[in-house]
């Protein structure tokens, strides 16, 4: 391997003694930091009882039913897979016109990636009745139907996106633990590959949708750059708001070109998902066809049925307002207003992906029937352990990169064979 120009053992033993290392951070802490730990491990707990309990009753134990079959469950799932390729938005600037702000944090992003997918494929597994039938999807054992089924072809992209991701943070951190300068060679080309495979997850996804004639609010062109837009506002919402703790709480010296220019570009991306849902909703109501039902459903309510409605003007009130903090210099570069408007931005976009995507485009369904869907306490309970778990896993990444990106916790010579013992400095 391109990695280093050491045996293969002398690797194998870093990296073993580069894991140990990691264990040891995570395990250390102050009372801030475990009593979040012990609030996300409470609700992995719950979460889990609550999948057994669907476990032992069936998917009867969530609201979902035959008129809604994809509800809480898939929305956040669509979400999660949005703000998994949201990575790409740093991996831009950073390697394509090589900003060192940008390059610095960009490993965030990566592990922001990596928790995303986790989760995506925990509420995928939550929502299929029989999860012990899973390896009817794993190639050699059962039948993946590639290149015919567009669900085998998202399989394909979203476990792909986990593993490129896990193999350019895995490297990255590795290599600055051993004191070395990633080699551009093996790098470089994983980096740039990671930018179409990014909007190849997001775009597959949506061909999910769009591509059920059916389904007429999901069988529009326009969907995929929907999602792709709105992906470029959610997860980096996330890393401005990390960003932004790790400067305050570590020696992190992340400037605030960094944090404006994610912004920035935040504000753009918002400008083109409010542009395109204006477009959806100006063709339905202008064209006013037997569609229009659908687009009713979700802003106006339909037949006396409106329980998402205000839900809706929520997130566009939200994600309006955030698009306007965003835009404005002033507003983009005041602390207060900045995070207020990554709240709003997560808030809007969360709500349009969740609720304003998936049950609009089951209601009414195709025998006219409405079924106001709502998730159960149960979904509710099952949704938070799995947010709980990335969140988790999240923290503990988040936790190694910052002392190695410090340059506290590396290797040190010792002996004179070359041999290395892992130091962790004092913050």
């Amino acid at each position: 391997m391109i990695l280093l120009r050491a045996s293969p053992m002398r690797t194998l033993r870093a990296f073993a003694e580069f894991v140990q290392g990691s264990l040891r951070i995570v395990l250390r802490g102050n009372r801030f930091y475990w009593a979040w730990i012990a609030c996300l491990g409470a609700l992995i707990v719950r979460g889990g009882l609550a999948y057994a309990t669907q476990l032992e009753q069936g998917l009867v134990a969530t609201s979902m039913r035959n008129q809604v079959s994809w509800a809480f469950y898939i929305g956040n799932f669509t979400f999660l897979v949005g703000v998994a390729a949201a990575a790409v938005l740093l991996v831009i600037p950073a390697y394509v016109y090589h900003w060192k702000p940008i390059k610095e944090v960009v490993v965030l992003g990566e592990c922001l990636a990596i928790s995303a997918i986790v989760m995506c494929g925990l509420f995928v597994t939550v929502d299929v009745g029989r999860p012990e039938r899973l390896w009817h999807l794993v190639p050699g054992l059962g039948r993946l139907n590639v290149p015919s089924s567009l669900l085998a072809w998202d399989v394909v992209v979203v476990n792909g996106y986990f593993v490129l991701n896990l193999a350019i943070a895995t490297y990255l951190l590795f290599s600055l633990y051993l004191r070395k300068k990633p080699d551009p060679r093996f790098f470089t080309p994983l980096v740039l590959l990671s930018i179409p495979w990014a909007i190849g997850i997001h775009t597959v996804t949506a061909f999910l949708y769009n591509g059920l004639a059916a389904r007429p609010f999901w069988n529009s062109a326009i969907l995929a750059p929907r999602f792709l837009a709105s992906a470029f506002c959610s997860g980096p919402a996330v890393l401005l708001v990390v960003m932004q703790l790790l400067r305050r709480f570590t020696r992190f010296e992340i400037q605030d070109a960094a944090i404006w220019k994610v912004a920035e570009l935040m504000a753009y991306a918002m400008g083109v998902n409010l542009f395109l849902l204006g477009a959806e909703v100006f063709k339905e109501y202008y064209s006013a066809t037997e569609h229009l039902a659908h687009m009713q459903y979700m802003f106006t309510g339909l037949a006396g049925h409106a329980p998402i409605v205000p839900y809706m003007w929520t997130s566009v009130a939200c994600s309006l307002v955030a698009f306007l903090l965003f835009l404005v210099p002033r507003t983009r570069r005041n602390p207060a207003t900045l995070n207020l408007g990554c709240l709003l931005i997560w808030a809007g976009v969360y709500l349009e992906k969740g609720m304003g995507l998936i049950i609009p485009g089951l209601t009414p369904d195709t025998l006219g029937e409405i079924y106001e869907y709502f998730p159960s306490q149960n979904e509710l309970w099952v949704s938070a352990g799995i947010f709980s778990i990335g969140f988790l896993l999240f923290t503990l990444m988040v936790k190694v990169a910052t002392p190695i990106l410090l340059g506290e916790f590396h290797t040190s010579a010792a002996g004179a064979q070359g041999a290395r013992e892992p130091v962790l400095e004092s913050a």
